[in-house]
């Protein structure tokens, strides 16, 4: 999907692609800013515990950091709502600044689906969907699990384009 292109990296989207990643990096927008909760897994896994059994100190570093990491993980996302083609679909250009923010955000975004959707490191997502397939091929899961995937796909695409292999 992602070529590099000069001092560019390139890729078109569908309509259909587009709007999936526009929804995807509003609702982290959206969990960073009106829903942002220490007690949501997602939170958790996004703004994980630095000293996991010293909460004073954590709560100390949280202090110090939260607020920056916060404000790039919004901007980072903000990136990918920047470059996003309009609704007609399109290509998307990105420099190496751009490229970076996006893997970040897809990085997120990624973390942030997989704890909704459980995934764990020993996951098999190709079982995972096609037991969510054979339950039922309409259900919100295999829309989530699939988008899990392209975001998977969209972000090694990106990555093998930034160190050279596309």
């Amino acid at each position: 999907m992602f070529r590099r292109q000069g001092d560019c990296y390139v890729a078109s989207f569908a309509v259909d692609e587009a709007r999936v990643l526009r929804k995807v990096a509003a609702e982290v927008v959206g969990l960073l800013t009106d829903g942002f909760d220490h007690t949501d897994p997602v939170v958790g896994r996004l703004f994980p515990e630095v000293y996991p059994e010293d909460s004073a100190s954590t709560a100390e570093f949280r202090r110090y950091t939260e607020g920056d990491l916060k404000t790039a993980k919004i901007d980072q996302a903000g990136a990918v709502l920047a470059a996003l083609p309009d609704e007609t679909g399109g290509e998307v250009r990105l420099d190496a600044e751009a490229a970076e923010a996006w893997l970040r955000a897809l990085n997120d975004a990624r973390l942030a689906m997989g704890v909704r959707l459980e995934i764990k490191d020993g996951t098999d997502l190709g079982a995972e969907l096609d037991g969510a397939v054979a339950a039922d091929p309409t259900s919100s899961r295999v829309f989530q699990l699939s988008v899990y995937a392209y975001l998977g796909y969209l972000q090694e695409s990106l990555l093998n384009a930034l160190i050279g292999e596309v």
